[in-house]
């Protein structure tokens, strides 16, 4: 992509963000393994309320929910629950920016990311490698794939081992009356 390509984009894409309080969206996600010949499927709900709550609620194969409220992440493994303080982890902050700003397309920081933009038919394809080295141990590199709105389609997290999980957005509604409720754990 050209400069001027990759500034209009990003602006695009920072504009849509800055007008998202909520957001719905089905997904449905690849887990990619090297030593298994297909990928693991799952699929589920995203619900997300500004400033930053956010819940992945997997519906199969298996029922799963995490939320992420009020620094804190909570678990709901098939009636098993759980939490995790992420207020006082420094890493867990950092996945949970990452996580509120991916799924709000907005991952242009500089300061964090080497940023590659590329063109992918009608839509954009942006390549945010982390600067930081503690938190690529973990995440090697992430792939937002944008469309033509400027809106995320689909997001892939690549490992440092090459594996990846690909999660792909559908159903995408935006600014609805979103209940407190939905985020209880």
């Amino acid at each position: 992509m050209s400069i001027a390509e990759s500034a209009t984009l990003k602006a695009k894409v920072k504009t849509q963000a800055a007008t998202i309080k909520t957001l719905l969206s089905d997904f449905t996600q690849y887990k990619h393994l090297d030593f298994l010949s297909n990928d693991i499927k799952s699929s589920g709900k995203l619900s997300f309320k500004s400033p930053n709550m956010v819940k992945w609620e997997y519906l199969t194969p298996f029922k799963y929910a995490v939320l992420f409220k009020n620094e804190t992440l909570f678990i709901n493994d098939e009636g098993k629950k759980s939490n995790i303080d992420i207020g006082s982890s420094k890493m867990f902050k950092q996945l949970n920016t990452l996580i509120i700003n991916s799924v709000k397309g907005d991952l242009f920081d500089e300061n964090e990311f080497d940023i590659t933009y590329f063109k992918d038919g009608v839509n954009s394809k942006v390549y945010f490698n982390p600067k930081d080295k503690k938190f690529s141990k973990y995440i090697k590199a992430f792939q937002i794939l944008f469309n033509e709105e400027g809106d995320v389609v689909e997001l892939k997290m690549i490992e440092p081992s090459e594996d990846y999980t690909k999660i792909v957005f559908s159903n995408r509604i935006v600014n609805t009356n979103l209940s407190d409720a939905i985020f209880n754990q």
